[in-house]
């Protein structure tokens, strides 16, 4: 079988992640043949650190154009996500890209535009999606063992992260550099599995973003999301980096029962009668449905990179269909765009908010911003660190 040649732009901790799984054969059917960074240091890295013949590109034209890849990880930063992709799609090569899928949804749709017409295999870094604790949830919700959905919270709040992470890039905590803050680079996943494993978008929300609350930055730090849905359903979404100790919690309740998730264990409190029957028919005042509470065993892992890389290869090699494909990166991006547009607005708006109207407020903040860095650890513009 001839191994899929992949190259990697962007060589910060997650490009430098992709690169060591592909260097030490974790992938299989996939081989390191090429990397682009523009940073000397993370060049002489990889040299270090790799053991095959890779090829070295420091301006993404010639990476795309000369390297041979067939296929491309892109872990540049946020911005960058759909340019290097259309150009990539362009030229013939398969692409995943880390998340997010890209700052606002103007763009990131005609990425997907471009990778629907070039026929190319497109997935994104969700890798929460191969979590069996999300995929278990995600089942016993669509078997309708829950009934019909009613609520949705989810407080996650265990991302601490210091000053020191923010002041480690200049694009960092910036509506210029990075385009948000715990919303994007650390609450997108939970925002992704949030629809993902309920199959619900919400219809409309209300937020209330700070901006530098807790730390010297623009961009968000704390968010309080109320969401409504098409069929009458709420839910609460609240995220935050400045909490200690931090909180993980995720409930759906339906008519059927709730399900919880928290510290990695999943409970599910089944209802004995539908809650909306019993509701009809009870006649004796104070009574409530019975219920059995159920604990689900199932293992979580977090560390799934290699399995989300592994499923994108597989999809390019025999065409098995992707785990998280990369047009779906849109839907956390559109619940960001409307936290964001609905914090700036101080309305409630509707999605899918307008991506023309939600890329020009976007522009205000970054053309009126005054904000200044000041302490820089690390001036490199291709680094993405952890999330």
């Amino acid at each position: 079988m001839n191994l899929i040649k992949v190259g990697v732009i962007g060589i910060g901790n997650m490009g430098s992640r992709h690169v060591q799984m592909l260097d030490k054969g974790e992938i299989e059917g996939a081989k390191l043949t090429a990397i682009c960074s523009r940073n000397e240091s993370r060049i002489d890295w990889v040299k270090d650190h790799t053991t095959g013949d890779v090829q070295i590109f420091r301006d993404e034209e010639t990476f795309l154009t000369d390297s041979g890849i067939d296929a491309v990880v892109i872990a540049t930063p946020h911005y960058s996500h759909p340019e290097i992709a259309v150009k990539a799609f362009s030229k013939g090569i398969h692409v995943l890209i880390e998340k997010p899928a890209g700052v606002y949804a103007k763009n990131v749709l005609e990425m997907n535009e471009a990778a629907e017409s070039c026929g190319k295999v497109f997935g994104i870094m969700y890798n929460q999606r191969a979590n069996p604790l999300y995929q278990k949830l995600r089942s016993l919700i669509h078997s309708g063992k829950i009934g019909d959905i009613k609520r949705t919270n989810w407080i996650v709040t265990d991302n601490y992260r210091s000053q020191s992470y923010y002041d480690s890039s200049k694009w960092r905590a910036t509506w210029k550099g990075e385009g948000g803050g715990v919303l994007l680079n650390q609450a997108l996943h939970q925002l992704d599995i949030w629809q993902w494993v309920t199959g619900y978008m919400p219809k409309r929300i209300n937020a209330v973003s700070s901006f530098g609350k807790y730390h010297d930055m623009e961009v968000e730090d704390d968010v309080t999301a109320y969401v409504e849905y098409e069929n009458g359903a709420t839910g609460i979404f609240i995220t935050s980096t400045g909490e200690v100790p931090g909180t993980n919690r995720f409930e759906v309740v339906g008519d059927l029962g709730k399900i919880v998730v928290e510290n990695e264990e999943l409970t599910f409190y089944e209802l004995t009668q539908s809650e909306r029957e019993f509701n009809r028919l009870y006649k004796g005042g104070f009574g409530k449905p019975e219920y059995r509470k159920i604990d689900i065993p199932v293992k979580s892992e977090n560390a799934n990179h290699a399995d989300i890389f592994q499923n994108w290869i597989n999809s390019i090699i025999t065409g098995s269909p992707l785990l998280a494909p990369g047009e779906e990166g849109v839907r956390a991006l559109e619940i960001s765009n409307a936290i964001y547009l609905s914090s700036w607005l101080n309305q409630t708006v509707e999605l899918p908010v307008n991506p023309d109207y939600f890329y020009e407020k976007l522009q205000e903040k970054i053309s009126t911003s005054t904000f200044e860095k000041k302490h820089v650890t690390n001036n490199t513009l291709d680094v993405k660190g952890t999330h």
